[in-house]
């Protein structure tokens, strides 16, 4: 790994090294924020961190995608962000010294194995160099403690205003299991692939575009779900509280049914979207215990739609890959990954049509964007392990 060469190039000395995967959200996209439920896959290509201790407790990185080195001490974080690929580290030792005594850093090199965008690289980096902080400081944290450390870290530090679907994907996540996650109450289950089920590979096509979740529109989605959640409270005369710790799972269904007329549109569109894809993941769960393969793709797909025309994200580059998804053969379902303002989409395929699919795709794609030739990429995945702690 170049990660590895590095490392030994810098320090001359031989590092440890820590893995995290990449995950993807085939159905349940922008629904844990709002305490939804989400399924998701982990996949094998991911984030490796070559790293040793550093006695002095100084924290000293490296990346291989950004030119910048970032130093800090362990028990001196920067109160407020520098606004540069840091930031999530620096969030990362705050949140996990907030909690525990550090005296030990590291210093390291950052590899991620895929373009960044769209596959919870941020939450991958975090709980990659958390469970290296935590085995040279000899803490040992338990899988629900590094979801919310790496989950403060996003929210608090960075201002992102993410839900744990990512960290709790790369945490929990099971080679051949999908992972089913009620994010109001922590519950889950790995439902393994059925027996019955149809061969899959996990594709990754990247617009040639990366984006970052604190310059997009993310937060302001979020609110927009709040302030829908808040106006159906008013109009059925329940109880408020705090407009921040509002969210949809409080409000009933039926309840939304009755008074979704009166709010604005683009907050009926957040809700209508996030009450279809709380259906859509109970049936894609469903689908995938039987070994349903194409209705589980279908449901991917509807989620896609949704997200285009009732979330109403997508940057014109994925909005051309999503569509060229629904029509080229093998391709069982997919949709943006992520936040969907730029990245990637991802697709649940066929094996046997990997070879079309990709010189489709990337035909049809080029020619609406000749200018991402050398920039966009297609990737084919097998499902992974979580990191392990």
């Amino acid at each position: 790994m170049k990660c590895i060469e590095k490392f030994t190039e810098l320090y001359k000395r031989d590092p440890e090294v820590v893995f995290c995967p990449y995950r993807v959200c085939p159905v349940g996209a922008h629904s844990d924020y709002q305490l939804g439920r989400i399924t998701g896959l982990t996949i094998d290509k991911g984030i490796h961190i070559a790293y040793s201790p550093k006695t002095s407790g100084i924290v000293e990185l490296w990346s291989l995608n950004f030119e910048k080195r970032a130093q800090w001490h362990v028990t001196n974080v920067p109160e407020q962000k520098q606004n540069d690929w840091a930031d999530y580290l620096r969030g990362a030792t705050e949140a996990l010294g907030r909690k525990y005594p550090l005296r030990t850093g590291i210093c390291g090199v950052i590899e991620g194995s895929l373009p960044i965008g769209g596959l919870s690289s941020s939450a991958a980096v975090i709980i990659a160099f958390l469970s290296a902080l935590c085995k040279v400081n000899g803490i040992t944290l338990t899988p629900h403690e590094m979801i919310m450390t790496a989950l403060s870290a996003e929210n608090d530090y960075v201002g992102v205003a993410v839900g744990k679907m990512d960290q709790s994907c790369e945490v929990y996540g099971k080679k051949d299991h999908l992972l089913y996650l009620d994010t109001l109450d922590d519950s889950h289950e790995l439902i393994p692939a059925n027996p019955a089920m149809k061969p899959y590979k996990i594709a990754i096509f990247f617009s040639g575009i990366e984006r970052t979740l604190a310059g997009s529109k993310l937060n302001m989605r979020v609110d927009e779900c709040r302030s829908a959640a808040y106006a159906l409270k008013a109009f059925a005369g329940m109880e408020y509280g705090k407009f921040n710790e509002t969210c949809l799972r409080q409000v009933p269904y039926e309840v939304y049914l009755k008074y979704k007329d009166q709010l604005p549109k683009s907050w009926m569109r957040r809700a209508e979207h996030w009450y279809t894809e709380f259906i859509r993941v109970q049936n894609a769960a469903k689908a995938w215990r039987e070994g349903d393969i194409e209705t589980f793709g279908k449901l991917s797909f509807e989620s896609g739609r949704s997200s285009i025309y009732n979330w109403e994200t997508g940057s014109p580059e994925l909005k051309a890959l999503y569509e060229i998804m629904t029509h080229t053969d093998g391709i069982y379902g997919g949709r943006f990954s992520g936040a969907g303002f730029k990245g990637c989409c991802m697709a649940l395929v066929d094996p046997g049509f990997a070879q079309s699919i990709e010189e489709k795709v990337t035909r049809e794609y080029l020619n609406v964007f000749p200018d991402m030739k050398g920039k966009f990429s297609v990737h084919f995945c097998e499902s992974a392990d979580g990191v392990k702690l």
